[in-house]
């Protein structure tokens, strides 16, 4: 059944599919039409109900800052601003070198920490070793006495042996 064939009957009156195809393609153009000529219409009442304000005070608003922008003399800031930007490289750069300057100081720092420490050590190594030189003498003593009575022992061993002599 193709659409050349296709028919029907409305009231005794025969519409072939063709014909129906073509009119339901105009009406729904038409009908489109209508429709986006409705949009249109009723964006524009939109616009229209839109109550534009007076936009003199905001001109006189932008001549009054015209006005002092040019009393203020804002041609010249552009030299103003160069020589700034001069200023600012100039603090960066002594900038960095008291950043250079400042790790030195810390090392600096550590390596004073550090001597201290070895410092430390050194007065500790020397005080054991003074304590150790009096002990030393202590022993020294000790040893002297202990050698003074092994010999009294032995020449006391030798009149026991030979107590004629």
């Amino acid at each position: 059944m193709s659409l050349e064939e296709t028919e029907i009957n409305v009231g005794g009156v025969s519409f072939k599919g063709v014909y129906i195809a073509i009119v339901l393609g105009f009406v729904s153009t038409i009908g489109g039409a209508i429709w986006t000529a409705s949009e249109l219409y009723s964006r524009l009442e939109a616009v229209e109900a839109y109550e534009i304000p007076d936009t003199t005070p905001l001109h006189e608003d932008i001549q009054l800052i015209k006005q002092e922008l040019e009393d203020q003399d804002i041609k010249s800031l552009q030299g103003k601003l160069a020589e700034l930007g001069v200023n600012l490289k100039t603090i960066i750069e002594q900038q960095k070198e008291l950043l250079a300057i400042k790790e030195r100081v810390v090392q600096s720092e550590k390596d004073v920490d550090a001597m201290k420490t070895t410092i430390a050590e050194a007065k500790l190594i020397v005080s054991k070793v003074e304590g150790f030189e009096s002990y030393l003498k202590q022993f020294e003593a000790k040893v002297d006495s202990v050698g003074k009575e092994i010999d009294d022992i032995w020449l006391g061993m030798d009149e026991l042996s030979n107590p004629l002599n």
